[in-house]
């Protein structure tokens, strides 16, 4: 159970803040956000604000989106025939489009829909008692889609093409944003619950109970002055003498420590105890404790976990190999473990798949951020945007990209874990 409510939580607030950053700069840009979703699948629950959004929730927690208006997919679909039902204001402008089965109002005007056009004129058009009219449709009008999903119209002046190519630049760069704000203000978190942040340019340290120089009456704060005769000066240098200690020991070794404590020096004999299969003398870093220590620590440990995921990511694309792919199930896995570890171990998990999404969602495939990016890029250096054409076929080629990589990574998911 605690598995589950980790991956809910970890899953849930990256996908939120990363779509909350593209929903915010829309709405910024001038674009209307026709639908915030948490969330694929079936909606279990909706309310649309006064911004005239509509947020939902949906029966998967497998990620989310921000339905922009005039954006890929979204488009307005009403096969000629259709029948619809028109919600109408005293002056007879349209204010309601319903396209399902459910009545809503029960005032509304019967229609067999022949024409419509809700981006330039705002008119729809149909028979009605085997006579055709044609109706005004309010700027803010909503559409109740077959699904029951009520959303508003689209109009041109709404459109995440009518936006300026830097109000479109800056919608989709601020979901990866929001991820390596949210990867950084998590760390800090952690530095405080940890009280500071580790301080590796000292020999000071960070007794751990239980371990064996706690045994032997070190304390946290006495400094490692030398181990088995060899200088050190800092926490690198411990572990480096350490390593050397019990690196081909099939037996507990003792080592030799000079310590300083409250000022005076002595010598100190300490048997490694054997944890986890290798042998340890129970020591970790001395923690920087200011208010500012923390808050840097947290950025370096962002900045730490943004290399490595770099790092790997470039090892991937050079030495490509589908089974390193991993999707929901194993973050499933995962959060699973460190759930098991304590909350300490979620959070730093959610702050570094949130930096992992920021980057994945950089690199420059068309149905990605970073591939929309690059096309708000060269409409910028152009001075003119990409034929409509070209680019739905840029986007298309992305979507086809990632279809094939989720199935694989699906593939591998279901691989480890029934196999």
């Amino acid at each position: 159970m605690k598995g589950i409510l980790a991956f809910l939580f970890i899953f849930g607030v990256i996908v939120v803040i990363h779509e909350w950053g593209h929903f915010y700069f829309a709405k910024k840009a001038g674009i209307l956000v026709r639908e915030f979703a948490i969330g694929m699948g079936p909606k279990i629950f909706s309310h649309r604000g006064q911004d005239g959004t509509l947020y939902t929730i949906r029966i998967l927690p497998l990620g989310g989106y921000v339905r922009m208006a005039g954006w890929g997919e979204d488009k307005t679909e009403i096969k000629t025939g259709s029948p619809a039902s028109l919600s109408r204001n005293a002056s007879g402008i349209v204010t309601r489009i319903n396209l399902s089965d459910k009545p809503i109002d029960p005032q509304a005007l019967p229609i067999n829909v022949t024409h419509f056009d809700f981006e330039e004129k705002l008119t729809i058009t149909g028979l009605v008692a085997g006579e055709e009219e044609t109706y005004s449709v309010e700027h803010d009008a909503t559409i109740v889609e077959e699904d029951g999903t009520e959303l508003r119209i689209a109009p041109l002046d709404v459109q995440y093409q009518n936006a300026s190519v830097w109000g479109r630049l800056l919608t989709n760069f601020a979901g990866p944003l929001n991820n390596f704000i949210l990867g950084i203000l998590t760390f800090i978190l952690l530095m405080f619950m940890q009280g500071g942040v580790a301080d590796t340019t000292s020999n000071a340290i960070t007794v751990v109970d239980g371990g064996a120089v706690q045994a032997a009456g070190i304390e946290t704060g006495d400094r490692i002055v030398s181990i088995n005769g060899q200088l050190t000066t800092d926490y690198y240098a411990i572990v480096e003498q350490i390593d050397a200690a019990v690196s081909d020991a099939t037996t507990a070794p003792s080592l030799e420590l000079e310590v300083e404590q409250d000022g005076q020096t002595k010598i100190v004999t300490v048997l490694a105890q054997e944890v986890d299969g290798s042998y340890r003398i129970g020591v970790s870093p001395a923690l920087k404790t200011g208010f500012f220590d923390k808050i840097i620590g947290g950025f370096q440990e962002a900045g730490a976990t943004a290399l490595l995921i770099v790092t790997a990511l470039k090892n991937l694309i050079a030495n490509f190999d589908v089974k390193q792919l991993g999707g929901p199930v194993a973050i499933y896995s995962v959060s699973a473990q460190a759930a098991e570890s304590g909350w300490a171990n979620v959070l730093q998990l959610m702050a570094a798949l949130s930096i992992n999404l920021g980057i994945f969602n950089l690199i420059p495939i068309p149905a990605l951020d970073g591939g929309k990016i690059v096309m708000n890029i060269l409409e910028a250096i152009r001075k003119k945007p990409l034929k409509q054409e070209t680019e739905s076929y840029i986007t298309l080629a992305g979507v086809a990209i990632m279809v094939v990589l989720m199935l694989v990574v699906t593939w591998n998911d279901i691989m480890r874990v029934f196999f």
